[in-house]
């Protein structure tokens, strides 16, 4: 085999994606002693006050990493691979299908043979449950367990969920150290935490970093409000545990932002709190069951806020509510600004996506939006989400600055075909065009008021403050639109 080959077989072997996490009880020792100042006397000794202000992982590491295993998979034929030799490597996809798993058949390529995968994961209960990433298990036709004792083991796929990219596997075997995920310790931005897992293949290798940040939003993981950290994790850390200093699970290692396919400082892992809900109903039921409300939703910049007269930009905004969805039948409106759930302040839109996602179908939420200038709270039983809808976040694009719109109402066909009543916006200019309104948009509202003729959207802009949050319907698809107009 050729070091090339080598080489490109340890990096496409562990790829980086969501994790889950599920443990093994501590003891709840206390972890992070000072370093000691001793030193052999040929060497200066350390400053006391730089030794005291540095980690020691080495309890929780010996605590901890029994439970932690090594994840080795086989796909079938057509399931990644490894044979990259017929692309070019100057081509924009090269690199995308060197650390995804291979090229896929296509004329000119040879076909694919049986390829080979690597991740981490982890005990959650002693008679041999694992937590690991979805993408980890995803298609294979055999999974091997390693230990860290060197045992072997050939794991079952209890189940798999892909909207969160957890899945629960099982090995036959008894008394093992196991992590515990039910604590849910809180996280907060500058702690300390700490990854174990196989980089690249190296099992039961450790890393730290600090928390970076929280409730991130990445593509295609709406349900995720992900944890960021500086922690180095790297391909084959998939399905790791992440620790906080006092040796509990506070995430799962899941992804890595990297233009090179390997650490570049920024990476992601899925909240404890997450993977726990999905671990149950997998153990339980096999599958995952999601909510839905049936709204889209969009960030709610300053500007927006302001023009809706909120002090803060905490919440998520209502650009569009199904018809005979949970949400209408709740009586939540285009406009609506989600506050809280069940009490607890809502701080961006992807909170009211994974909050929402992650709640048992059936249940019954309460929730507090803004409307109108005052808070009125609504009581909405989650759906069953069984057709690939997802609460979105809208992209909408905080406006670098004043309406200056040439609108017409919709004619009666328009109306019948399109379902819809507004005005027609058939040139754009000045604020309303800084702000990305575009020719062919439907202005369907101002906040949370309809508008039909050019007098009313004409009387609701007087009305409004320096912004004006507009309600554009394009492409099928309603977002709101803030206008500098003062």
């Amino acid at each position: 085999m050729h070091l090339s080959k080598v080489t490109y077989a340890l990096v496409a072997a562990g790829l980086i994606g969501g994790v889950a996490t599920f443990y093994h009880q501590l003891d709840g020792s206390p972890v992070g002693a000072a370093i000691a100042a001793t030193q052999p006397s040929t060497l200066p000794a350390v400053a006391p006050s730089a030794a005291a202000n540095l980690p020691d992982f080495t309890a929780l590491v010996d605590r901890v990493g029994p439970a932690v295993v090594n994840i080795s998979v086989v796909h079938g034929k057509g399931k990644g691979g490894a044979d990259l030799e017929d692309m070019d490597e100057d081509s924009p996809y090269y690199e995308f299908f060197k650390r995804f798993g291979g090229v896929p058949n296509g004329p000119g390529m040879r076909p694919q043979q049986p390829s080979q995968g690597m991740g981490s994961g982890f005990v959650v209960s002693p008679d041999g449950y694992i937590v690991t990433n979805a993408h980890v298990v995803d298609g294979a036709t055999e999974v091997t367990v390693k230990l860290t004792d060197r045992r072997e083991f050939t794991a079952k796929v209890v189940g798999a969920d892909k909207r969160t990219d957890i899945a629960l596997i099982k090995i036959d075997a008894k008394g093992l150290p196991a992590l515990d995920l039910s604590a849910k310790p809180a996280v907060k931005r500058g702690e300390w935490v700490v990854a174990i897992g196989s980089p690249f293949g190296f099992e039961s290798s450790v890393s730290a970093g600090v928390v970076s940040g929280l409730h991130r939003a990445l593509p295609n993981g709406q349900m995720v409000p992900f944890i960021q950290t500086d922690v180095a994790v790297n391909p084959g850390n998939s399905g790791g545990p992440l620790l906080n200093a006092a040796g509990q699970v506070v995430g799962v290692n899941a992804q890595i932002y990297s233009r090179s396919g390997g650490y570049m400082g920024l990476s992601f892992a899925i909240p404890a709190e997450v993977a726990a809900k999905v671990a149950d109903q997998l153990k339980t039921h096999g599958k995952v069951q999601h909510g839905r409300l049936g709204i889209g939703i969009q960030p709610l910049y300053q500007n927006l806020a302001q023009s809706f007269g909120l002090a803060d930009a905490n919440g998520a905004l209502v650009g569009t509510v199904e018809k005979d969805s949970p949400a209408a039948k709740a009586g939540f409106k285009a406009g609506d600004v989600i506050r809280r759930i069940d009490g607890t302040t809502v701080t961006d839109s992807t909170d009211v996506t994974s909050r929402i996602g992650n709640t048992a179908p059936g249940t019954t939420i309460k929730v507090e939006v803004w409307r109108d200038g005052k808070p009125v709270e609504l009581a909405a039983t989650v759906g069953t989400l069984d057709d690939g809808k997802v609460a979105k976040a809208a992209d909408a694009d905080e406006p670098k600055g004043k309406l200056g719109v040439a609108v017409r109402p919709l004619t009666p066909d328009e109306q019948k075909a399109g379902g819809k009543s507004g005005l027609v916006v058939e040139k754009a200019g000045g604020a309303a065009a800084k702000a990305g309104v575009q020719p062919g948009d439907v202005i369907v509202g101002v906040g949370s008021t309809r508008v039909t003729t050019v007098d009313e959207l004409r009387a609701q802009v007087d009305k409004s403050g320096k912004t004006v949050a507009l309600l554009i319907e394009r492409q099928g698809r309603q977002i709101f639109v803030p206008v500098k107009v003062g």
